[in-house]
């Protein structure tokens, strides 16, 4: 979903009242970001509150190349990794993800072996259909039992983009608030819908009532399924202990554009990228009593601060035995206090840009490959800009590329390499992106595509190997690595 898509963010056709009406009644944050242009990387950094460069959610295939886990990749989150669930749980918290995960689908990477007490949804996204011999379905599990595959028990509709899957979801939702309300228990509900996806759905009564096509009905459900939660809060007199967020993993994916893409408002390009439309996000908190009606902090914000906001609102200390990227918003949401600090830009192994304060700085620009873009795959479209959405990766490391996104949020017109607000901007943010690579430690990278005759190869006594190795070091003694 993009940062255009909200009417509180000025979509025009206005048909999102409930997230609306929960901007009104909370906190909206316009400058709120991902951690990643991709959803497999940002949700990782959402649970973990580290970037994806550190708890692994990356590939070292080829430089800046985003990576996302299908079925062919068969890396996941590590078990390292401390996630927000397993944390929570020291407090008294039951957790609960409804919808996708996307951090791994073999048994080692389930949620329920990383801090989650309940699962409804899949290790992926609603990709498909296939053919169900050479490759098939996604599944669909409920907890540790395997329930139905997308398309077979879990109908989707390629033709009408029919589908009741924000239905279930939403009905989970509800079920679980209340059974945990029943029993005065502290809750983690972690909503992952991705009706707003390619290929887009939604149920029958949504189907045709927007006017922004498919993906506008799709927006319309999730909107309404949003004010449900909402209103069930309400009903059981839980608003004041009950803190909710909104957000998206990454920008509308111009991509699926015009049927399936949504918008990213007045920001360049979409998912997959490193500019303000692949990155910023819509965010919105609600608690009433706790946040008063009707604010906006324009606090740099990212999806790593969930995590952190999270234990700083359940009583808990931060892991101190790694760094955290995620910083504790609650001084922004109750006090209005602004806090300076960076937003990272990552795009697989490569940092591409750096914001602070208004500035941005380019270090890489990049859209997609010539090869692909000459085939239709377009990440931009209709917003070309000379020398900033490249089909080349262009290095600007030593004279970044450097915008003032208050007064040019389209990142069309560099600031002059001459001027004093150039050079004084790069002074400021020179020693913060150099403090952030010597200190960098990587995590191991799970997401690099494996060679398929490598991963199926096994010799005599030996299981398949299964994963993707570097030779010769980590394949296991008894295998050879075929040469």
């Amino acid at each position: 979903m993009g940062w255009g898509d909200l009417g509180v963010y000025g979509e025009p056709s206005r048909e999102t009242p409930n997230l609306d009406r929960m901007a009104a009644q909370g906190m909206l944050f316009p400058n709120f970001y991902t951690a990643s242009p991709l959803c497999s990387p940002s949700r990782a950094a959402l649970l973990t509150g580290r970037l994806p460069i550190r708890n692994g959610f990356y590939t070292t295939n080829a430089q800046a190349r985003n990576a996302y886990t299908p079925q062919e990749v068969v890396g996941g989150i590590p078990d390292t990794e401390l996630l927000l669930p397993a944390l929570l749980k020291r407090a008294g918290y039951v957790s609960k993800i409804v919808g996708k995960w996307h951090l791994g689908h073999r048994p080692q990477f389930h949620p329920l072996k990383h801090g989650f007490d309940e699962w409804f949804g899949s290790p992926n996204c609603h990709f498909g259909p296939y053919d169900n011999k050479a490759r098939p379905n996604i599944p669909v599990y409920r907890d540790w039992e395997m329930v139905g595959r997308f398309y077979e028990e879990f109908p989707i509709n390629p033709k009408t983009g029919e589908a009741n899957l924000t239905q279930i979801y939403l009905q989970e939702a509800l079920i679980f608030i209340k059974k945990q309300q029943a029993a005065q228990r502290p809750f983690f509900l972690y909503w992952a819908i991705d009706a707003t996806h390619a290929p887009v759905y939604a149920s029958r009564p949504f189907l045709g009532t927007s006017q922004r096509g498919r993906y506008g009905d799709a927006v319309r459900e999730i909107d309404d399924s949003v004010g449900k939660i909402l209103d069930l809060l309400q009903d059981l007199k839980m608003t004041e202990n009950t803190f909710v967020f909104f957000t998206s993993d990454n920008g509308a994916a111009l991509i699926s554009a015009p049927r399936q893409g949504g918008s990213n408002g007045p920001f360049l390009c979409g998912k997959q990228t490193t500019f303000e439309g692949g990155m910023r996000e819509p965010a919105i908190v609600w608690w009433p009593g706790r946040i008063p009606a009707g604010q906006v902090s324009h606090q740099l914000g990212s999806i790593m601060d969930l995590f952190t906001t999270s234990l700083s609102l359940a009583g808990l200390e931060l892991p101190s035995d790694r760094v955290i990227d995620g910083l504790d918003l609650l001084p922004a949401m109750l006090q209005g206090r602004l806090m300076d600090r960076p937003i990272f830009y990552y795009r697989g192994n490569t940092l591409m840009a750096v914001t602070l304060g208004q500035y941005k700085a380019h270090f890489w620009t990049w859209t997609n490959s010539w090869e692909e873009f000459r085939q239709g795959i377009d990440f931009c479209p209709g917003q070309n800009v000379s020398g900033v959405t490249t089909h080349t990766q262009e290095e600007h490391t030593k004279l970044p590329l450097i915008f003032h996104l208050g007064r040019d949020p389209g990142e069309r017109y560099p600031l002059s390499f001459a001027s004093t607000e150039y050079l004084s901007a790069l002074r400021r943010i020179t020693p913060v992106v150099q403090q952030h690579q010597e200190a960098l430690v990587p995590g191991q990278p799970q997401l690099n595509v494996c060679n398929q005759a490598v991963m199926n190869w096994a010799p005599p006594g030996c299981e398949k190997l299964g994963k993707c190795l570097t030779p010769p070091e980590s394949v296991p003694e008894k295998c050879s690595w075929p040469h």
